[in-house]
């Protein structure tokens, strides 16, 4: 019975290595190191949190002197935002930090994934907040400048395209710089309804529009919450990851050559762009274990981006292991 493990993080000691020089998810030409991802960005996203955090105080005092609720209830999200990019801004850093204790086998990748839940909890309390304040302003008829809103809108507006320039390319490869990209996401929306508001209260000469652009604005970042919610969920209760298919994995590692069974497949997420698998191969009493490990971590590399995996490779006549029921 054979025992292989391949890829990177953090605690992982054991190697097959005369045999590991040769696997892909070894050779830095075909494999990424995960844990990068978001540390890659980490300079971006202290721009845009600078950014941010300039531009709230500038709304927030202006939402209260012209008496705009859209702008104050922007500003909120704004606030959540702070909070959430700097949360992401730790993340990177301790998510890159080694661990001396050697208690962490995996690291500490996972803080950026506690990142992202926190900006989930912070959009659905400001969401609700909004909600509720906006309902509560529908029966009054508040007087709203309108100018102030324009021009503070337009600020917004490029501040946020700024920001979500620098985080694009992130946001497809980190979990929590995809939470930091929706929050600046949704202050662009939010900057967008508060210009929207100021021209219809100009036209109409109504201010039951601010009413309705917060309430937008309210209902839009509970939406957001939801959708990064159920991505920090996924990853926290050990789904198998988007975009696998562990059918389709199993039936991969099935026809490795020399490979007659398999079974106790059991898929992953660390982190965003980590993946990691554990399976057992029971192998043909011909069959050359190692080039049997080999062609599993290949596969599963190559075609199913799986960055760590542990196989066990059994011989066909090895009493059967204890196959677990999850």
């Amino acid at each position: 019975m054979i025992g292989h493990q391949h890829g990177r993080g953090s605690g992982h000691g054991h190697r097959h290595e005369d045999r590991d020089e040769h696997h892909p998810a070894a050779d830095p030409s075909t494999s990424s190191d995960p844990s990068s991802a978001a540390g890659r960005f980490r300079g971006r996203l202290a721009i845009t949190f600078g950014l941010t955090a300039a531009f709230f105080a500038l709304e927030l005092a202006v939402g209260l002197l012209a008496g705009s609720l859209a702008l104050v209830a922007d500003a909120g999200h704004m606030a959540t935002d702070i909070v959430a990019l700097g949360a992401s801004l730790i993340a990177t850093h301790v998510a890159g930090r080694p661990d001396g204790t050697g208690r962490r086998t995996y690291g500490r990748y996972r803080a950026e994934v506690f990142a992202a839940g926190l900006a989930v909890l912070l959009m659905f309390g400001v969401g609700v907040f909004i909600v509720v304040e906006a309902i509560d302003r529908v029966s009054t008829d508040p007087q709203v400048a309108s100018t102030p809103m324009l021009v503070v809108g337009l600020i917004g507006l490029a501040v946020n395209g700024v920001g979500l320039v620098l985080l694009k390319a992130g946001s497809r490869e980190s979990i929590n710089i995809r939470g930091a990209y929706l929050e600046v996401l949704g202050d662009a929306a939010g900057s967008v309804g508060v210009l929207i508001a100021a021209l219809l209260i100009r036209w109409t000469r109504s201010s039951i529009w601010d009413v309705v652009v917060a309430l937008i604005i309210g209902v839009f970042v509970l939406v957001r919450a939801i959708g990064l919610g159920r991505s920090v969920l996924r990853v926290l209760g050990q789904h198998t990851p988007e975009g696998i298919d562990p059918a389709d994995v199993e039936a991969d590692l099935a026809a490795v050559p020399g490979v007659i069974e398999v079974h106790d497949l059991h898929l992953w997420a660390l982190t965003s762009g980590m993946n990691v698998a554990t399976a057992h191969l029971v192998s043909s009493p011909e069959a050359d274990n190692h080039a049997v490990l080999d062609a599993a971590g290949e596969v599963l590399g190559r075609v199913h981006r799986i960055d760590h995996a542990t196989l066990q490779v059994e011989p066909a006549d090895h009493s059967r292991c204890g196959e677990t029921g999850w």
